[in-house]
């Protein structure tokens, strides 16, 4: 099979009901019965079934009987495949109409084990001879249900362009759920503002630059790479070399801002938020040492840096694991659903409520704090809409 040509990513769907199987459904894709040849069975079990006869599943069980191809990632690999089509079959999609973005998927993989890739401490996104960040939009769109999504700050993200334009810096200083963030941000983005969405810079962990399954995606984006404070010392004897390649990372973010009309995304966090005993979504609390970090390079850019909240409900999308993984290798369970993004008012970072304690560590921890409520509150007000059912033009579909 030739390698996907990124030019025929974006598929348009067969019509309503059509299967490339053959078959004419309509209805509910866990209990519509089809008669086709072999029994009645649903949609879901017909197109699961139908699968294995997919050119993509010829292809990765071709990957994985190659010896570079690690172990672990094996099975992996498999049950992101069935949950991928299995999300599109859900959501009323033929999965055979996307297959070639799952080919896609294992030609990048075939490409690591060619030739594996190094990332910079500032990557900037590879759109030649493979335009990476296309693809890596295009692999997750069938996914999001653009009715059902929302993005709540127009006015705001309308100021944020402004601002860039005049050569003014951003930082939206934001949670964390997915590893899909920043397609997803681009996603809900590029009706609007699609430039900021593709040349937005994330400051990004070490997980998605090198596990195998993260960095194609990775490589489409740009990238201040650091080593979280969470896996810093994950080996110990790396730590030294770590700490040298953050603080390459940090000249280079202050070249940037130097330079002027860079747009910044930064979890504060560390880390991805993650359900809490009772099954509810929880921002991870915001650590007052990485906020101050951003606050004082950009006070000493010498070009105007501007913050804002921003807040991210994409977690049903591309759930993390429950805990907190040391070890690379973790299954990818992603469902088809809305996704929703808030920015909120710039932040003033110089007078915000309670953060003007004489001790400079009570100032860090009360203005961090002050952030980051401000962004639970952004993202509970979609959580709770979502719980309550709400259909209203402020959740589903719009940009306010």
């Amino acid at each position: 099979m030739s390698r996907t040509d990124v030019r025929a990513l974006r598929l348009k769907p067969q019509g309503a009901g059509a299967s490339s199987n053959g078959c004419r459904v309509t209805g509910d894709p866990t209990t519509t019965t089809l008669a086709c040849g072999s029994g009645r069975r649903t949609r879901l079990q017909w197109d699961v079934m139908c699968a294995s006869a997919l050119p993509s599943t010829a292809r990765i069980r071709a990957l994985a009987a190659d010896p570079r191809f690690p172990e672990k990632f094996k099975p992996i690999v498999d049950e992101f495949f069935a949950a991928y089509r299995t999300a599109l079959v859900e959501g009323g999609l033929d999965a055979d109409d996307y297959d070639h973005l799952l080919c896609g998927f294992v030609d990048r993989l075939e490409e690591q084990l060619d030739q594996p890739f190094t990332f910079e401490p500032y990557h900037q996104q590879i759109l030649a001879p493979f335009d990476y960040y296309t693809y890596g939009i295009e692999f997750l769109r069938p996914l999001v249900d653009k009715a059902r999504s929302s993005v709540r700050g127009a006015a705001t993200m309308d100021r944020v362009a402004t601002q860039l334009a005049a050569g003014d810096n951003v930082i939206f200083l934001a949670n964390h759920q997915t590893e899909g963030d920043p397609q997803a941000i681009s996603l809900l983005l590029e009706d609007r503002w699609p430039d900021i969405g593709r040349e937005m810079i994330f400051v990004a962990g070490e997980r998605v630059t090198t596990d195998p399954l993260a960095v194609p995606f990775s490589m489409g984006r740009n990238l201040l790479c650091i080593y979280s404070k969470r896996y810093i010392d994950h080996p110990p004897e790396q730590r030294t070399t770590k700490q040298r390649h953050n603080q390459r990372t940090m000249e280079r973010m202050s070249e940037l801002l130097a330079e002027g009309g860079q747009c910044i995304y930064v979890a504060p966090s560390g880390g991805r938020d993650r359900m809490d005993a009772h099954g509810v979504v929880q921002v991870a609390p915001f650590d007052p040492h990485s906020v101050e970090m951003f606050y004082l390079m950009a006070a000493r850019a010498g070009r105007p840096t501007h913050f804002y909240p921003m807040a991210l409900d994409t977690y049903h999308f591309l759930p993390p694991p429950g805990t907190i993984q040391t070890e690379l290798g973790e299954t990818r369970i992603i469902r088809r659903t809305g996704i929703h993004l808030a920015v909120g008012d710039e932040i003033d970072m110089d007078h915000l409520a309670g953060s003007d304690p004489a001790d400079r560590h009570e100032r860090r921890a009360r203005r961090a704090q002050a952030i980051w409520e401000r962004v639970r509150a952004d993202h509970d007000a979609f959580a709770e809409a979502r719980r309550a059912g709400l259909t209203s033009r402020a959740v589903h579909g719009r940009a306010l």
